[in-house]
Order: C-alpha cells, then structure tokens, then sequence
C-alpha cells in the first residue's frame, strides 16, 4: 500500500509531460463473502471480508495518437494471505501510426461470446484467486499490432512473458483439499516463464454475423498438477505448465431478439489433442407487461472430448439461466443460471445482481451453490462452500 503515493506522482509527472488530455478514475470496494456450511478444513476460515482498490489512469497526446493506460489494482484479505496481492492490470501505451496500431506494455485482452464459459479467451492469465467463474486476468506483458481495413481486423501478438496463474491459500475456502504449492512450478519449456508466446486473431462482421478466428502457441495459462509430498510429508501439488496449440473459432449471430453464440477450440499439446465448444442461444423479450423490464432466456451446450479426463467440471453439460434488465436509472441487473452434468445430474446455481445506489455508489450481489456433487468431480471439493458475496463500490 505504500507504493500508491509513489505511483500517483509518477503518473501525475506523465501527465504533466506533453500531454493533452488526461483521465482519473476508478473504485474502491469492502467486500463480504458469507457461507452456508462450515468449511471441510479446519485450516480455513468460515467467513471472509475483503478491501480493494482499482484505480485507472489514461494520458493522451499528439491528437489521441498517442497514449498511456495505467491500471493497478490491490486487495486485502482477512482470511487469506494468497488473496492479498497487488497488480498491474493494465500499463500499456499505445501509438498509432496509420495502417496499424501499436501496444506495448502489460495489456489485457478478452476474446469469446459465450455466457458459461470462454474457451477461445487465451491471451492473459486467470487471476483465481478473485473468483472461480475466471472472469478477472492478470495483466500480461505484450507487444501487438492491429490493423483494421474492410476485409477485417487483424491483430498479432507477442507475448515474452509468462505469468503464472494464483491459487487460494490454505486459510480460504473455494480451493481443492490437497495444498497447492505454487511457488516450485514447473514447465515444459526449458525456458520456463521466458518463454515467448505468439498469438494472432482474424474477425470480421458481414451483416448480422461477427466471427473471429484465433491461433495461440505458448504456455498454457491452464496448469496441470503433479501429486507429491511437502518436507513435512503431507500431499501436496505442484503445478506443472505445458506448451500448447490453440485454433479458436467464435461466432455471434444477431437475428431480431435472437443472440445465437459459439466458440470452439482445438488444443494441442505434447500430453494430449482435444476439442472443446459451446454453443447456445439467447431471446429477449423487451418490455414485459408494457414496463421497462427485458428478459432475456439464455441456453447453452458444453462439451469437451475428454470426457471423464477434462481438467474442467464441463464435459458434457447444459446451462440455462435469465438476464433481467430493469431499464432504469440505477442500471438495476440480475442475471440467474444453472449448470447441469447431463451425465450425472451434478448441478451449479449463480446469481449475479447489480445496481447503483447512488452516482458514485454501487452495490453487487453475487451467490454460488454446489448440488448433488459426485465424489469424482472436480466440483466435489467445493460441496460445503455454498455462499453469498455483498460487494459496496464507491466510484470516483
């Protein structure tokens, strides 16, 4: 936390320097996140509440031709030591310079369509620690240019470092019962973390269709475990991060109050080849009973060809949920869903909801229940970790 203040004056003395326009902004946010039962471990804690901070700071000169972002973002954890970290989640510049755009520095880079899952999402490493839906990334070193003409959009990646993915600690909950050890990674590359990943994407829009095509080759941001003993003689895993292969497709068709979605991959790796999609629809209905109320009804298939040897709960399952849009001043939200083995009958339930408060006040609900888990499933661990998050925002 002592970084900040010198943070601060580094990005006011870039502002001060030949630039034209700036922007400061972001939240800071108290979390709380609640437990049905009590935890497997007695290692962990039951509940848990969290701070952090998410400032965003843009410069721009040389008639927005040139620019600089820069993200940080920091948590503090009660309960869990691994959960307190700081990041750099963007600090990127940017020039352009005619037919191409250049970004150098640690970016962030979101690829996919779908609700459930994002397959073809490759570039920038999940930050698991935040939450086990995926959906945060650490920022990731990166020199990329992109071109846009009307044939599409190309964009070129180089990536030449690696960053490795957070895991929960002993003391919090939501993590498998054996302790990782994520501080003796290892990898297939003899160049470990050095390694110099590459990776291209290729989308266009032709009428209502938008469709990207992706190529990654580098470290797999998913790691898989080695089972062992710590010097105490405990289990414990390692995390071992191979090289892979990725080809994405993504496709989003927009027809009337029809969302149709799609992404698919091929991975490749020395240990095994498998394919992967998902697939579904969402219909939204505008206006229900003449209000300001939309629904949306979202369905999705998830499939990977691994079947029983997948490194994720999803072989063979179905989602089905509801975006509910209030329309109103607040940006009121509420998005609902479930997921079902199709095999086995083990179900997920999530609530996600939102609204502001105030202008600068914000309020987020979010909630997570493990059903009918098998003991061979991935999800099995998470059986007693049933809970609901309170999240205040205050933007500024």
């Amino acid at each position: 936390m002592k970084s900040l203040p010198h943070l601060t004056s580094i990005i006011l003395l870039i502002a001060s320097y030949q630039t034209e326009a700036y922007d400061f902004s972001g939240n800071i946010s108290i979390e709380s996140k609640l437990f049905n039962h009590q935890p497997i471990q007695p290692t962990q804690t039951h509940n848990d509440i969290s701070f952090s901070i998410n400032p965003e700071f843009y410069t721009s000169w040389d008639n927005d031709n040139k620019s600089i972002t820069i993200e940080p973002f920091l948590r503090w954890d009660y309960a869990d030591n691994e959960r307190t970290h700081f990041d750099f989640r963007e600090f990127i510049f940017y020039r352009n310079m005619g037919s191409w755009e250049l970004k150098a520095g640690l970016g962030k880079i979101f690829w996919g369509v779908t609700e459930s899952q994002h397959l073809v999402d490759v570039v920038n490493q999940t930050d698991a620690v935040e939450g086990i839906e995926g959906e945060e990334k650490l920022g990731q070193p990166m020199i990329s240019f992109s071109m846009e003409k009307n044939w599409g959009a190309i964009d070129l990646y180089i990536l030449p470092y690696f960053r490795k993915r957070t895991f929960t600690g002993v003391d919090g909950r939501l993590r498998p019962q054996i302790k990782i050890d994520n501080n003796n990674e290892s990898y297939e590359s003899s160049e470990k973390e050095k390694h110099v990943d590459y990776a291209i994407r290729y989308n266009r829009t032709l009428g209502d269709w938008d469709f990207g095509i992706s190529h990654f080759y580098g470290t797999n941001r998913e790691p898989e475990f080695i089972s062992g003993l710590d010097n105490n003689g405990s289990p414990i895993l390692t995390p071992i991060y191979y090289l892979l292969r990725q080809s994405g497709l993504d496709i989003q068709l927009v027809n009337s109050d029809w969302l149709w979605k799609l992404e698919a991959v091929h991975k490749k790796s020395n240990q095994q080849a498998y394919n992967a999609l998902t697939f579904g629809f969402e219909y939204t209905y505008v206006g229900i009973m003449e209000t300001n109320l939309d629904i949306g009804l979202i369905t999705e298939y998830l499939y990977d060809s691994r079947k029983d040897q997948a490194t994720t709960p999803f072989q063979r399952d179905l989602m089905i949920g509801a975006r509910l849009n209030f329309n109103d001043t607040q940006s009121s939200e509420v998005l609902i869903g479930t997921i079902i083995d199709i095999g086995n009958q083990e179900r997920s339930f999530s609530l996600e909801a939102s609204t502001r408060l105030t202008e600068n006040w914000k309020i987020n609900l979010d909630g997570r229940i493990f059903s009918n888990n098998k003991s061979s499933s991935l999800l099995y661990n998470l059986r007693n970790d049933d809970y609901i998050q309170i999240e205040l925002q205050y933007y500024y």
